[in-house]
């Protein structure tokens, strides 16, 4: 899956509600555990870019200290490979899906395409910072290589629709299959929860992959 983005997307929603505990004083002060600040660092990572984002940032969006930051996780970039890990998980589970794994090839393949934009538009912050990794980090580096798998099990499987005869003869299974993932993957660029629409917007995708937009000539 490749994107190239040009200004990053607004998150699909505001971190989870924390509860808030009573300090000595009696102020009110948000109180996280990891799923929570995880959520606030995605959102920071997809505003200001991961490279760019500090722990003093991620503590000060989250309004506690970096000690108490520190209490649920290791650091930045454990953050990180906890977040792309749920995008890379929700991807790879639509493999294991049995309508994914059964039936025509071409039948299996638009299950994918459906459950791809599910993923995306219900996972929408994690899609999104997976799609804007580059590599400077090891983490980053494992998540292209997950990316790569997964593109490569849709190139075989449109390898095998066009083998079938379920799609137009002479289509190269690699460029589709990025032509596919690119379609897909353009949604961050303007999908926002609750847009008219958003409920059907799977089925369309699927519906215009399959039978195009421009009639042949």
């Amino acid at each position: 899956m490749t994107a190239a983005p040009s200004e990053p997307p607004t998150p699909s929603g505001p971190p989870p509600r924390t509860r808030r505990a009573r300090g000595a004083a009696g102020a009110r002060r948000p109180v996280y555990d990891a799923s929570s600040l995880l959520a606030v660092a995605v959102q920071e990572f997809n505003t200001r870019g991961y490279d760019a984002t500090s722990m003093e940032d991620l503590s000060r969006a989250a309004g506690i200290t970096k000690s108490s930051f520190y209490h649920h996780v290791s650091g930045k970039e454990d953050l990180l490979r906890a977040a792309l890990s749920r995008a890379l998980d929700g991807l790879f589970g639509i493999l294991e899906e049995p309508a994914a794994q059964e039936g025509t090839a071409l039948d299996r393949l638009r299950h994918i395409i459906y459950r791809q934009v599910e993923v995306l538009t219900s996972e929408l912050p994690y899609v999104t910072l997976l799609l804007r990794v580059r590599g400077n980090t090891e983490t980053e580096r494992w998540a292209l290589a997950r990316r790569r798998a997964f593109d490569a099990s849709i190139a075989s499987l449109v390898a095998e629709a066009v083998a079938d005869g379920e799609v137009r003869a002479g289509v190269e299974p690699s460029l589709a299959a990025r032509l596919l993932s690119g379609t897909v993957n353009s949604i961050i660029e303007w999908y926002r929860p609750g847009r008219p629409g958003s409920e059907s917007l799977p089925g369309e995708v699927v519906r215009i992959v399959s039978e195009g937009i421009i009639p042949p000539a």
